[in-house]
C-alpha cells in the first residue's frame, strides 16, 4: 500500500510564491540579478585564482572548490524558482524533486565540511607557519577536499533514500520555494521519526562538529594573532581569516537552523526566509566578501589583466 501511494504521486506543487502574485515580476528580477552575480562572481574567483601561479596554494585551492560549490547548489534551486515566478503551473515532477533534494543536500553538506577544511588550513598557516609547507602538501589538501565531497555525497544519499521511502498519501502541495527535506517530512502521512533522527544525527556530523572545529581553530588563531607584536603583522594575519569567518557565520547559522533541529519546531513562514538566505543570498556574497578584503586576488586581477 505504501509503495502504491508513493508511485501514484507524479508531481509536487510548489506553493512558495502563490501568495505573492503582485510581487512575482519584482522577485523574478531580484533572483535573476542575484543569480547572475553569483555565477559571475564565483566564476571570476575560479578563473583568477587558477590563472595566477602565485595563488596555486591550499588556501585558494579550497576557495576554488567553495566557488564551484556555490555555483552548483544555487543552480539546483534558483533557476526553477525563477520559472515558477513567471509560470501559472508551479510544479515539479516526482523525479525532479528527488534529483533536486539529492543535489542540494550534496552540495550544502560538502560546503559545510569544506569550510572546516579551510579553517584548518588557516590554523596551520597562522599557528604553525614554519611547518605549513611541510604539513599542507598537495596530497593532503587534495584529500581533504575529496573527503568533503565524499562526505556530502554520502550524507545526501542517506537523506534522499530515507525521504522518498516515505509514503505521500495524496497531498502534494509543498508550502516552500523548492523541494527540501523538512517540508516533505511535514507532507508525509507515514512515520518520520527515523528521518528526524537521521537529520539530527547527520546534523551533528555535517553541521555541528565542523562548526565547533572551526570555532576552536579560530580560538587558537586569535590567540596566536594577539601574540604578534607588530600591529601590521596582526592586521595581515587577521585579514586572511576575516572573510572566511564571515562566510562561516552566514552559512552555518542558516544551515544549522534549518536542518539540525526537531521537525516539531519547524515554522514554514520563518524557515522559508532562512532558505532564501542560504540558497540565494550567501552564494552571491561569498565572492564579494573574498574579493573586497583580499589583496592577493586584487593583485592577481592586475597581473591577469596585463597578460590578457
Amino acid at each position: 500500500m505504501e509503495g502504491k501511494n508513493q508511485t501514484a504521486l507524479s508531481e509536487f506543487i510548489i506553493l512558495g510564491f502563490c501568495n505573492l502574485n503582485e510581487l512575482q515580476f519584482l522577485l523574478f528580477t531580484i533572483f535573476f540579478l542575484t543569480y547572475i552575480c553569483t555565477l559571475g562572481g564565483n566564476i571570476f574567483i575560479m578563473l583568477v585564482t587558477r590563472a595566477d601561479p602565485h595563488l596555486h596554494i591550499p588556501m585558494y585551492y579550497f576557495l576554488r572548490n567553495l566557488a564551484f560549490l556555490d555555483i552548483c547548489y544555487t543552480t539546483t534551486n534558483v533557476p526553477q524558482m525563477m520559472v515558477h515566478l513567471l509560470s501559472q503551473k508551479k510544479s515539479i515532477s516526482y523525479g525532479g524533486c528527488v534529483v533536486q533534494i539529492f543535489a542540494f543536500i550534496f552540495f550544502v553538506g560538502s560546503e559545510c565540511l569544506l569550510l572546516a577544511a579551510m579553517a584548518y588550513d588557516r590554523y596551520i598557516a597562522i599557528c604553525k607557519p614554519l611547518r605549513y609547507s611541510v604539513i599542507m602538501k598537495k596530497v593532503l589538501y587534495s584529500q581533504l577536499a575529496a573527503s568533503c565531497w565524499t562526505g556530502g555525497f554520502l550524507n545526501s544519499v542517506v537523506h534522499t533514500v530515507l525521504t522518498f521511502h516515505l509514503p505521500f498519501c495524496g497531498n502534494n502541495q509543498i508550502n516552500y520555494f523548492f523541494c527540501d527535506i523538512p517540508p516533505l517530512l511535514l507532507l508525509s502521512c507515514g512515520d518520520t521519526s527515523v528521518n528526524e533522527l537521521a537529520l539530527l544525527s547527520t546534523g551533528v556530523f555535517i553541521g555541528w562538529t565542523p562548526f565547533l572545529c572551526i570555532i576552536f581553530s579560530y580560538l587558537y588563531i586569535i590567540s596566536t594573532i594577539l601574540k604578534i607584536q607588530s600591529s601590521e603583522g596582526r592586521k595581515k594575519a587577521f585579514s586572511t581569516c576575516a572573510s572566511h569567518l564571515v562566510i562561516v557565520l552566514l552559512y552555518y547559522g542558516s544551515a544549522i537552523f534549518t536542518y539540525a533541529r526537531p521537525i516539531s519546531s519547524y515554522s514554514l513562514e520563518k524557515d522559508r526566509l532562512i532558505s532564501v538566505l542560504y540558497s540565494v543570498v550567501t552564494p552571491m556574497l561569498n565572492p564579494i566578501i573574498y574579493t573586497l578584503r583580499n589583496k592577493d586576488i586584487k593583485e592577481a586581477v592586475k597581473v591577469v589583466g596585463r597578460k590578457w
